[in-house]
């Protein structure tokens, strides 16, 4: 495995931290290095481009690490603590509240992991009432959330197949590794079939406001339950991924709970938004969203077994992972 990059092996020393923490877990995703100490979590974001993101300069990722705090407080908001900097001192480094940064990280305080919804399901313990505050949350959210012009024009056919195109794309190459041949054209053939038959709904969506400032990446474990519901990691780096219909975020979480087996809470959780936000269109768009829903999570996956920090343990679950959402795209069709 490659050597880690100097400013994560200084953070794994304890005396970074004001808090001395006992403990430190390192946790690696294809975008974040993230430090986990007990009481709290420092976000690095990784220095790459991906295309859809760009966090290659120190000035970019302050930038990036200001709008997720921001961002993330407006669904949890007493989560997210403060962008500090993180600087040399002597020969090592600190988390500090001020001081000339070598880089920079979000903290935020460490939610309970057993309290995740993702975690949960897997323990039958989510319940429809809890599934039901889930919707009211984001029903509320949705109805608050920004709206514009330009944030409306995200909801058009040209962004929504522009969308599917970089997902096509950017997949091809893992057709025979997490995807078949024949998912791959089945999703592809269907994808812009819907497209075609239904431009005169994508642009009611759009004329009737249903284009919001959104979460963007809302799946089951970026939800939490604790004494308030947590839904956090929204997407700050790409607007295009985040303003989108509420049916797309909808369809997102809904899809989640149907890979989960949880189709009666998926259900519940559709009915009880639609119920509350009077939107009875999603209804007609969310096979749509829950294919390329799945499709994204899967791309997102199988990005992963390129990253050369993830060990082969862990990509081994990141390809069953992939294959799985791929598999759970094809259903929709």
């Amino acid at each position: 495995m490659p050597r880690l990059p100097f400013v994560v092996e200084g953070l794994l020393d304890p005396r970074a931290y004001p808090d001395r923490p006992r403990k430190i877990e390192l946790v690696q995703t294809q975008m974040s290095t993230l430090l986990l100490t007990g009481d709290y979590v420092y976000k690095i974001k990784k220095p790459v481009d991906l295309g859809y993101l760009d966090y290659t300069t120190l000035e970019k990722r302050q930038h990036f690490c200001h709008q997720e705090l921001e961002l993330n407080r407006r669904l949890c908001p007493d989560v997210y603590v403060a962008v500090v900097p993180i600087v040399e001192e002597g020969e090592g480094l600190r988390v500090a509240e001020q001081g000339k940064a070598i880089e920079y990280a979000v903290k935020m305080k460490q939610l309970p992991r057993d309290r995740m919804l993702d975690v949960l399901l897997l323990r039958s313990e989510v319940t429809e009432g809890m599934i039901e505050a889930v919707a009211e949350k984001l029903a509320l959210f949705h109805e608050s959330a920004g709206t514009d012009s330009r944030i409306a024009s995200f909801g058009g056919l040209d962004v929504v197949r522009r969308n599917c195109d970089e997902n096509f794309a950017q997949t091809e190459k893992y057709i025979g590794t997490s995807v078949t041949e024949g998912e791959y054209h089945t999703i592809r053939s269907y994808t812009y079939s819907f497209i075609d038959s239904n431009s005169g709904l994508f642009q009611k969506r759009v004329e009737e406001g249903r284009i919001r400032d959104c979460h963007g990446d809302l799946h089951a474990a970026h939800v939490c339950f604790t004494d308030d519901i947590c839904i956090y990691d929204c997407i700050e780096f790409n607007d295009r991924f985040r303003y989108a219909d509420v049916a797309s975020e909808m369809a997102f979480l809904a899809m989640d709970l149907d890979r989960y087996g949880q189709t009666s809470l998926s259900r519940r959780l559709v009915d009880t938004y639609v119920r509350l936000s009077s939107d009875e269109d999603i209804m007609n768009l969310l096979g749509f969203y829950k294919c390329y829903r799945a499709y994204v999570r899967a791309k997102v996956e199988s990005f992963k077994l390129d990253d050369p920090h993830i060990q082969a343990e862990e990509k081994s679950k990141v390809l069953t992972a992939a294959r799985r959402y791929f598999e759970l795209a094809v259903s929709y069709t």
